[in-house]
């Protein structure tokens, strides 16, 4: 199998793009947006709120679940893969790991929340109706991340970093060669 990478962190962080970058880097890569995956469910969707039902976990768990299961799939063909994915709860890779096991290599992008605000604002006018949320859910991450340890974690300040920085920063820490 190939290795597996999981890139989350706040919104505006640049996990999908960073992903992107990372899998160019590989002779096969393939990116899988979890956000994609979970609107891939046509009815009965729980919208993304601070109000964490019971339903909205769930469906955040069968998302997870799917795309690491997809991830597996891909690896097993030869392909590395990299899943993005929004910083949730205190151990948001355990949904993960249970599929994928202990040597998915855990990226946290974490620029200073100001950076992650200006590039929300630099994406224009779409998605303004939630902007507000989304910048909430900027402070949101930045205050958990705060409160719970890192360990595990491969943690990138990429406040001042260019993407292809960002993903040379990756290599680095997780010590995977391209190939």
């Amino acid at each position: 199998m190939r290795d597996t990478f999981l890139i989350m962190g706040p919104p505006a962080a640049g996990k999908s793009t960073v992903a992107q970058a990372l899998m160019r880097r590989f002779t096969r890569g393939v990116h899988i947006p979890v956000d994609d995956v979970r609107h891939m469910v046509v009815s009965g969707l729980v919208d993304m709120s601070f109000e964490f039902s019971d339903e909205l976990l769930a469906q955040l768990a069968l998302a997870h679940e799917a795309a690491a299961l997809m991830a597996r799939t891909y690896t097993r063909g030869g392909f590395t893969a990299a899943l993005d994915d929004f910083w949730f709860g205190a151990h948001p890779e355990a949904d993960y790991a249970r599929v994928l096991g202990p040597d998915l290599h855990l990226v946290l992008l974490r620029p200073q929340r100001a950076a992650a605000l200006a590039r929300l604002s630099a994406r224009g006018t779409d998605g303004d109706s939630f902007r507000p949320l989304l910048e909430q859910a900027i402070a949101f991450v930045d205050d958990e991340l705060e409160r719970h340890p890192k360990t595990g974690w491969h943690v990138i300040d990429s406040t001042r970093l260019t993407v292809e920085e960002t993903v040379d920063a990756i290599l680095h820490a997780t010590g995977v060669q391209p190939r």
